[in-house]
C-alpha cells in the first residue's frame, strides 16, 4: 500500500476525535476547538477575527461559538484599551479547569508516551505536510511565533548575562520571551 495514503487515511481516523457528531462534555466539536486554540493563543490572535480564520469559519459562526463558551463562563471579552472596536477574548480560570475534559487528551496522552525523537519528527512531520499544504493552496497556517518570519530576536550580554528580547516585525510589538511559544494566526514561515 502506498504509505502516503495510508498515512492520510489514518490522519481521517484520528480526526474522527477532533470532529465529531453532538456534544461532549457538553461542547461542540468546534468549541473545544475555539477553546483550546483561545488557550494557546499569543494576544494577536486572541481576536473574534483570528478565532475565526483558525477554526475556518464565518466571522458570525465564531461569534455564536464566543457567546456560548462566554455563556458557560470559560471565555470573557474585554475591549482592547487602545482600540476600543477592539476585543480581546481570553480564557477564564473556569475554562482553563474545564480544558481537562479536552477530547483531545487521549491522542495528548497517545503521543506522550514517544520517546523525545519521535515526538520531534511526528511534529516536525506534520508541519512539512502543512507546509507543502499552504505553498500548493497559497494559504497559510497557525503556528507559534518561534519559527515565524515576522519574529526579531535581538541578543544583549551585559555582565556575563545573555538575554533575549524578542519583536514582531508585523504587529511593531514587543513580545515576551514566554510569548514566542504561542499560537498565531498571522504566522508566516521562513521559505526554503
Amino acid at each position: 500500500m502506498n504509505l502516503a495514503r495510508e498515512s492520510i487515511e489514518l490522519l481521517e481516523q484520528v480526526a474522527r476525535i477532533l470532529w465529531f457528531e453532538g456534544t461532549k462534555h457538553g461542547l461542540r466539536d468546534r468549541e473545544w476547538m475555539a477553546l483550546r486554540f483561545l488557550s494557546r493563543a499569543n494576544r494577536f490572535s486572541r481576536t473574534p477575527s483570528a478565532l475565526a480564520s483558525y477554526v475556518g469559519t464565518t466571522r458570525g459562526t465564531a461569534s455564536f461559538i464566543i457567546g456560548e463558551l462566554e455563556r458557560l463562563g470559560y471565555l470573557e471579552r474585554t475591549r482592547s484599551a487602545k482600540d476600543k472596536r477592539s476585543v480581546m477574548l481570553s480564557v477564564t480560570q473556569q475554562g482553563k479547569k474545564f480544558l481537562v475534559r479536552d477530547p483531545v487528551n487521549v491522542l495528548v496522552e497517545a503521543i506522550g508516551v514517544l520517546d523525545n525523537d519521535a515526538k520531534v519528527r511526528f511534529r516536525d512531520g506534520l508541519r512539512h505536510v502543512l507546509d507543502q499544504s499552504d505553498a500548493a493552496e497559497q494559504r497559510h497556517h497557525t503556528d507559534v511565533c518561534k519559527r515565524c518570519i515576522f519574529l526579531r530576536e535581538d541578543r544583549t550580554t551585559t555582565d556575563s548575562k545573555t538575554a533575549a528580547e524578542y519583536t514582531c516585525r508585523l504587529f511593531r510589538a514587543p513580545i515576551a520571551e514566554a510569548e514566542v511559544q504561542l499560537l498565531c494566526t498571522s504566522f508566516a514561515h521562513h521559505r526554503q
